[in-house]
C-alpha cells in the first residue's frame, strides 16, 4: 500500500481505504443537511377552548403532514371503486357533513348512522356515535376499510398511491425515509382533521366581546343554558347539561329519549354495559343549523323537529339521562314544555353558532380542484 506525504504539512495523506469511508461519510452527512425537516404547524384556537387535549409523540402536526392528509381528504383513489373520498360523506359547506340521513358506500349499501360533522375534533376523545375509537389516527381506519364505506385496504391503498404523483414526494417530505406507508397514511389525515377548528361565529366573537346578539338571540342564550325552574319563575331548555360551553361541546355519552326500544344499541356494543344501551355521543352543535338531519339516524330533517322531540316527546327506557327526567317549564309538568316562542328563540341562538369562515376556509378546501 503506497503512502505520499503533504508537500508542505508533511502530514500523512489518508489511504485508499480511508479515503473511500470519509467520502461516504461526508455524503451522508451533506444528505442530512440537505434533507428538510417538516415544519411545525400553529394550531390557532381562543384560550377559553382550552388545551385539553392530546397530539401523539409519533404524529407531531406539521405543515407537510397537514397537506399531505388535505390531499388524502379528498383523494378517490382511496376507495375500491375510486369514486368515493373523505370529503363524500363530509362536504365542507356543511360543516363537514353530506346532508343526508345516512351516507351510501362503494357497494351501494349505506352507513347505519349519519356523517358527523368533523369540527374541533382537537378537542374529541371518542370518536364515533358510539365511542368506539380513541384518536383520530385509528379512527381513520374505519372508514377506509369497512366495505360498506369506502372499502379498500390499507395495503391497497399504498400500492396505489406509489403509483400517484405527487404521493411519493409529498409523504417523503412528511415522514421522511418511511415514506408511504398504511400508518402513514392514517396519520397525515389525522393531522389534517386537527387543523379543521371552528371559532369565529358570532357566538365566538360575542364571547370576545366583539358581538352583540339580538333581544331573540339573547333569550335563547339564556333559555339554552338554564335549567328550568317554575317555582322561581325560571324558563330553560336544559341544553347546557350535555352540550357544553365555548366549544358546544362535551364528552358524554346520552341516551336522548328517542326510543323506548333500541335496534341500534349504541355504546353498549362496545362497552358491553347495559346502562350504556341506546348511548350515543352528544354532537358538537358548532354551525347545527347547516347540519340537517339531526341524531345518529339522521331521523329528524329539521332543528324545529328536534326541539320539539326534546320539548313534548321524550321516550322513557331504563337508560334516559337523568338530565331529562322530571323537567320542566310546568309545574309537576310532564314533558319540557317550551312554548313555540321559546324554540324560536333557541334556534335564534343555535344560529349565533354558524362559523361562516369554516365553510370557506381555504385551508380546508380541495387543494387538487384549486389547483386545476
Amino acid at each position: 500500500m503506497s503512502e505520499r506525504r503533504g508537500k508542505r504539512t508533511g502530514h500523512q495523506w489518508p489511504s485508499g481505504w480511508a479515503v473511500t469511508i470519509l467520502t461516504a461519510a461526508f455524503c451522508v452527512f451533506a444528505g442530512l443537511i440537505a434533507r428538510k425537516t417538516p415544519a411545525p404547524y400553529e394550531l390557532k384556537y381562543p384560550a377559553n377552548f382550552g388545551s385539553r387535549f392530546t397530539i401523539p409523540a409519533d404524529n407531531p402536526t406539521t405543515q407537510e403532514g397537514v397537506y399531505l392528509g388535505r390531499m388524502l381528504f379528498y383523494e378517490k383513489k382511496l376507495s375500491a371503486n375510486n369514486l368515493l373520498s373523505c370529503e363524500s360523506c363530509h362536504e365542507q359547506r356543511l360543516a363537514f357533513t353530506d346532508g343526508r340521513p345516512v351516507s351510501p358506500g362503494v357497494d351501494g349499501s349505506f352507513t347505519p348512522r349519519s356523517s358527523m360533522s368533523l369540527a374541533n375534533l382537537l378537542w374529541v376523545r371518542n370518536f364515533f356515535w358510539d365511542g368506539r375509537s380513541q384518536s383520530l389516527e385509528t379512527q381513520a381506519a374505519f372508514p377506509l376499510t369497512d366495505p360498506h364505506e369506502m372499502g379498500q385496504s390499507l395495503a391497497e391503498s399504498v400500492r396505489k398511491l406509489q403509483q400517484t404523483a405527487p404521493y411519493p414526494a409529498l409523504f417523503q417530505g412528511a415522514f421522511g425515509p418511511q415514506g408511504i406507508s398504511e400508518q402513514n397514511i392514517l396519520k397525515a389525515l389525522a393531522q389534517f382533521e386537527r387543523t379543521l377548528i371552528s371559532a369565529d361565529s358570532p357566538y365566538d366573537r360575542y364571547l370576545a366581546g366583539k358581538y352583540r346578539p339580538t333581544a331573540a338571540e339573547m333569550r335563547g342564550m339564556l333559555l339554552f343554558e338554564n335549567n328550568p325552574d317554575p317555582q322561581k319563575g325560571i324558563r330553560g331548555a336544559n341544553c347546557g347539561h350535555c352540550h357544553g360551553g365555548p366549544k358546544t361541546f362535551k364528552e358524554l355519552f346520552h341516551n336522548n329519549g328517542l326510543d323506548s326500544t333500541f335496534e341500534d344499541a349504541g355504546r353498549e356494543k362496545i362497552t358491553g354495559q347495559i346502562m350504556d344501551k341506546g348511548r350515543f355521543r352528544v354532537p358538537t352543535l358548532r354551525n347545527i343549523l347547516l347540519t340537517a338531519p339531526y341524531m345518529h339516524d339522521g331521523r329528524f330533517k329539521t332543528i324545529e323537529a328536534v326541539l320539539d322531540h326534546y320539548s313534548d316527546h321524550i321516550r322513557q327506557s331504563p337508560t334516559l339521562s337523568s338530565f331529562l327526567q322530571d323537567i320542566s317549564n310546568e309545574p309537576d309538568g310532564k314533558s319540557l314544555g317550551l312554548a313555540p316562542q321559546d324554540k324560536k328563540d333557541i334556534i335564534a341562538f343555535l344560529g349565533m353558532l354558524t362559523d361562516s369562515t369554516f365553510m370557506t376556509n381555504p385551508a380546508f378546501s380541495n387543494p387538487i380542484s384549486k389547483a386545476q
